[in-house]
């Protein structure tokens, strides 16, 4: 199961007692000795590979780092307790629950924030005239946003042949049939070229008209999109379900710039799909009349056009660095 969003409580150790302790081996000069108490344990959240959703944080919503241990006499200090470091996937976004803040956004493995911080050890009477209580360890709803992090993000109405494409060209495996949304869920994939260069791509579930409200699975998926460096849009230009290719790609930049006007300025490469179907030709014809801009024609089925198309995206990949 895929998980984008989740809302969890943190709290953070308290610190440990300061202790109000004398030494009193000498008569008539007791000699203060009381050890301070330990610092509670802090949550940190820290991006880590290999984690793809924030499934866990649905399934447990508490976490609860211990407190210090309390100081005692001859100057023993409490134990320090040990911090609770929380793995996210990398492009989870940090939040104050309450009021919304953005902690961090944790873009990138090994990014870190703590999001509550442990309370202090308590001071013993042998630092300060009488020993003080361990400060309250922080506490607060957090809530985590995930938004993808690839290089291309494949955009396309359903059924357009995206699930198709990403099979091909990677090893992602991704549901195929012929009937709308097949994709519930962001799918990542790696391109390996024969250099060794590797590239990733998210397959976004099929994206409508309205999304921008959230028709169909619109904003569920538009943000996935955000991070990407270009855009790849598959149209389906066997239209063979009386779709006009023209207009879906004019309807699909729609949402694009209703959702975001920075997503809409995006680089894009356009890619006209299904080219094994004898009426996909007469419509490309068409589209290239209306609209003068590079288009590369493929059919994922067979995978003609599609070694040009992945040479053009990593091209344009680094041109966008």
């Amino acid at each position: 199961m895929f998980v984008d969003e989740a809302v969890i409580f943190c709290k953070a150790g308290d610190g440990g007692k300061g202790c109000q302790s004398f030494d009193r081996s000498r008569p008539g000069h007791p000699r203060a000795n009381g050890g301070d108490g330990g610092d509670g344990g802090s949550i940190i959240m820290e991006a880590r590979p290999n984690i793809q959703t924030l499934l866990d944080f649905q399934l447990n919503k508490h976490y609860s780092a211990d407190s210090g241990g309390h100081g005692s006499s001859n100057n023993k200090t409490g134990y320090r307790a040990k911090d609770w470091v929380l793995g996210v996937p990398p492009g989870t976004e940090v939040y104050d629950d309450a009021t919304g803040e953005l902690l961090k956004d944790l873009d990138h493995v090994g990014a870190s924030v703590v999001v509550c911080k442990g309370g202090a050890g308590g001071k013993s009477n042998y630092r300060d005239h009488d020993a003080t209580p361990g400060g309250e360890g922080d506490a607060k709803d957090i809530r985590l946003k995930l938004k993808l992090i690839a290089d291309v993000g494949i955009i396309g109405f359903p059924n357009a042949g995206k699930s198709t494409f990403i099979s091909r060209v990677s090893k992602a495996k991704s549901k195929i049939a012929a009937y709308p949304f097949t994709t519930k869920n962001p799918i990542l994939g790696v391109v390996k070229f024969d250099d060794g260069d590797t590239r990733v791509l998210a397959d976004i579930p099929g994206i409508i008209e309205g999304a921008h409200e959230g028709r169909g699975m619109g904003l569920e998926f538009l943000k996935h999109v955000e991070r990407t460096r270009i855009l790849l849009h598959i149209i389906d230009f066997a239209a063979v379900d009386g779709r006009d290719p023209l207009v879906d790609y004019k309807t699909l930049n729609e949402e694009l710039r209703r959702y975001s006007a920075e997503l809409a300025k995006k680089p894009q490469i356009l890619v006209a799909n299904k080219m094994d179907v004898p009426e996909a030709a007469e419509h490309l014809k068409k589209f290239k009349k209306k609209l003068r801009k590079e288009i590369f024609p493929i059919s994922a089925v067979t995978g003609e056009g599609v070694d040009a198309l992945l040479q053009r995206m990593r091209r344009k990949i680094e041109d966008e660095k």
